[in-house]
């Protein structure tokens, strides 16, 4: 059995003391219901050595091992998980440690239920994540930590592997609700993303009052009603947002580049018949929000297919900015003459747009590569190893975005056309994440000015906070 772990690490140069379920139990009869199970004769009474027993049957996530020490936030963001029930959801900035946190988390509640008498069943974990890539990585990065492979298994697609360890799916697990059911412990990565389909996994794991519940994200609109759902069942129990982190040097201080272009004449003339009929029909049934138009179409006939006008001139807008001429030929601009022979990422908002920007590297001998959600695994892989060395422009729409580690990337440009601020922390997370000697990241906003665009620079700066780390380097006309 795995040596018993101290209950004290050293961690630049402080104590930071560990409170595991021994801890709790020493301090009183109530302890034991922080992990909310039924504990049979344990009423803060029993001897320790008929605890103790029950670590013959050792849950699998005990046998967690770090190659390294937990950073201090990290340690501050399981005890504030711990206390508060083993319910809730750590808000941490991208590159900042959440995967790690969740283990430890799960480690320590599977700890203190074996010392409340309660392992006999083992510890059924499920860590649920957005996309199917996800699984593997997570799985790879537990085996890593020490965890047999035989105790972990993937639950996606044609996988359906029942283990006490269960990596999956948000759609997986919404076809088959009982892998939520038989859970422990329910963790939700990228929370924020567990919307709209998704809520019927929350309203399953509220009737189950003894489920422990964590939930990961780097950002989340609390005040936005349709992640209702997810506030009140994981509510956020400690937050370490990108300022935070860079103040404290985990993360690499971005440096944020506005470049603002203007639409062409034929693009401006467009761009004006598609905003003024989305503002006719917004006004004739003062309705103005996506969510307001989706209930319009519901009632069929012509106020139904005003709304399905609507959402199509909302979409050939976006279109037409991402896409624009000038926003292209900036990016081209800033690879060719700034970082000719640098790893540079590029986020944009359609496919359309990024297809466009890598014919228009191809026509000047630029080499670059593209992912997105049609790429396979395997491909993305030798993409990502052959970036720096075969091609220096990595290409991408939304794929990247969430969980992919790219640590030595420095400099990214974002073709702006989003109002999503979790999209947007999510990009510029991408390019934080601190590796030796990367004291600072690089990341051009290039977007168009008087348009809907301008939301973006305002999200990206309060992301970043500004104050800290930006810099306006001017419009190009």
């Amino acid at each position: 059995m795995q040596k018993e772990r101290s209950n004290r690490t050293r961690i630049a140069g402080q104590k930071i003391e560990f409170v595991t379920a021994l801890d709790l139990i020493s301090n009183g009869p109530q302890a034991c219901n922080i992990i909310h199970k039924k504990t049979g004769s344990i009423d803060g009474h029993e001897p320790v050595e008929n605890i103790v027993n029950h670590r013959q049957i050792q849950a699998a996530i005990m046998n967690l091992c770090f190659p390294f020490s937990l950073k201090i936030d990290q340690i501050m963001a399981v005890d504030a998980w711990i206390a508060n029930r083993c319910k809730g959801s750590i808000i941490y900035g991208s590159g900042t440690g959440k995967t790690e946190i969740a283990f430890e988390c799960a480690r320590r509640a599977a700890e203190m239920r074996c010392l409340c008498g309660v392992a006999d069943e083992g510890f059924n974990i499920v860590f649920l994540v957005p996309r199917k890539v996800l699984v593997d990585q997570n799985l790879k990065r537990l085996q890593s930590y020490g965890i047999a492979p035989e105790n972990i298994g993937r639950y996606f697609g044609e996988q359906k592997q029942i283990r006490e360890i269960i990596i999956g799916t948000y759609h997986s697990a919404l076809r088959n609700l009982d892998i939520i059911r038989r859970a422990d412990m329910v963790i939700f990565d990228e929370v924020h993303l567990a919307r709209g389909a998704f809520t019927r996994i929350f309203d399953l794991v509220n009737q189950y009052p003894d489920k422990l519940l964590l939930g990961l994200t780097a950002t989340i609109d609390e005040n936005d009603p349709k992640n209702s759902t997810i506030i009140n069942t994981v509510p956020p129990v400690r937050k370490y947002l990108i300022k935070d982190a860079v103040q404290d040097r985990r993360l690499a201080r971005p440096i944020i580049r506005s470049i603002g272009v203007r639409l062409t004449e034929k693009e401006q003339r467009l761009y004006d018949q598609y905003s003024t009929k989305i503002r006719n029909i917004s006004k004739r049934f003062n309705r103005f929000r996506a969510e307001e138009m989706m209930e319009l179409i519901k009632v069929g006939g012509f106020p139904s297919w005003q709304a399905k006008a609507w959402f199509l001139n909302v979409k050939k807008r976006k279109q037409l900015l991402a896409s624009s001429e000038n926003k292209l030929l900036a990016a081209l601009d800033l690879i060719m003459a700034k970082h000719p022979d640098q790893k540079v990422m590029v986020f944009s908002e359609t496919l359309e747009s990024i297809r466009k920007l890598k014919q228009l590297l191809k026509s000047r001998g630029i080499a670059s590569a593209l992912i997105d959600s049609r790429t396979f695994p395997y491909r993305r892989q030798v993409i990502l190893s052959e970036w720096g060395r075969r091609f220096n422009v990595l290409l991408s729409v939304h794929t990247l975005e969430v969980g992919f580690d790219v640590p030595d990337a420095q400099i990214e440009i974002i073709l702006a056309t989003t109002s999503n601020a979790n999209q947007v922390v999510q990009r510029i997370g991408r390019v934080l994440r601190k590796v030796h000697r990367k004291d600072f990241a690089l990341i051009y906003l290039i977007y168009v000015s008087d348009t809907k665009d301008d939301s973006t620079l305002t999200i990206v700066r309060n992301a970043v906070d500004t104050s800290g780390g930006s810099e306006n380097a001017g419009v190009c006309d």
